[in-house]
């Protein structure tokens, strides 16, 4: 099994999927001499080294996650997918929504996957990794191949001891994941806070009612389930408050000076409103906000 993308996701699933043959992929023209060495501390007991090797040249992984940023997924897997057999499953594990799809329409005989989790890691040193929170992953099928290769993917990822589940409807799952991420993320990131403090925040008050007005007629037009704007408050508030000292993936990119996945969150219902001429402009407004802070001006975007 190979791991695309050595961020805090990647580390976390290294780190738990250790000794079941996991090494990651190195990015095109770099071949590093060492594996990769660095702290893990999981959810509950003590922290321990993690030495994760790089795939070899004669290598072929049965099994590849990708655990890139939105952005940096689909170039990411043109360069690294020609040197892999067309058989080999692709598990994404991105936020938003749009890159999946990107993925999926570019390859679409191979075997696509996406994942949504719940899972919790972050890394408040180059070499330390933590894994904040348990939760849990659902993997479902993007390709007809993908359905196919699904019951073994799910099987191998839960050799990590973590909780995965098959999903038949993976979509439905990420646009549930999308919601949440649009409703806490860009804030966040905006007021520079932990999740549990936007309850409290003038601005998260004025707009996460309009916010969830928009973002369920979105669903509705796009054929999703049609939750009322009020549950979509609550589930984005309930997990505010289940995570209320963490902080968010975007607010994190912000903090260390990289550019945000704020396109594949709100900037993703944004242009889908475009297309089905739904007036979206909350979410428009978090887009061009987030947009101007440090870590995606970097981005160039």
């Amino acid at each position: 099994m190979a791991i695309l993308g050595a961020g805090s996701m990647g580390r976390l699933w290294a780190a738990r999927l250790a000794g079941r043959s996991v090494v990651f992929l190195p990015r095109p023209g770099r071949r590093p001499d060492h594996p990769l060495s660095y702290r893990f501390q999981p959810f509950q007991g003590e922290a321990f080294t993690v030495r994760i090797p790089w795939l070899a040249a004669n290598e072929t992984p049965d099994l590849l996650l990708v655990t890139t940023k939105a952005g940096d997924t689909l170039p990411a897997l043109t360069a690294a997918l020609p040197q892999l057999p067309e058989t080999t499953p692709v598990v994404l594990f991105q936020n938003g929504l749009g890159s999946q799809q990107q993925v999926a329409d570019t390859w679409p005989e191979r075997p696509i996957l996406a994942a949504t989790t719940t899972e919790g890691a972050n890394r408040p040193e180059p070499d330390l990794t933590i894994h904040a929170g348990t939760g849990e992953t659902h993997v479902g099928a993007l390709t007809r191949r993908g359905g196919e290769a699904l019951a073994e993917v799910v099987a191998q990822l839960q050799g990590s001891g973590l909780t995965v589940h098959a999903e038949t409807d993976i979509l439905a799952r990420l646009w549930r994941k999308l919601v949440i991420n649009a409703g806490i993320n860009p804030f966040t990131a905006l007021l520079d806070c932990p999740n549990g403090d936007l309850l409290r925040q003038p601005m998260f008050l004025q707009w996460i009612g309009p916010l969830c007005r928009e973002t369920a007629t979105l669903m509705a037009a796009a054929g999703q389930s049609t939750p009322s704007p009020e549950s979509l408050r609550q589930s984005i508030e309930q997990v505010a408050r289940a995570t209320a000292g963490n902080t968010s993936s975007m607010r994190a990119d912000v903090l260390a000076g990289r550019p945000t996945e704020i396109d594949y969150i709100n900037g993703y219902l944004t242009a889908l409103g475009q297309q089905l001429g739904i007036a979206t402009p909350v979410n428009q407004m978090l887009t061009e906000q987030v947009k101007q802070l440090d870590g995606s001006l970097t981005n160039g975007s």
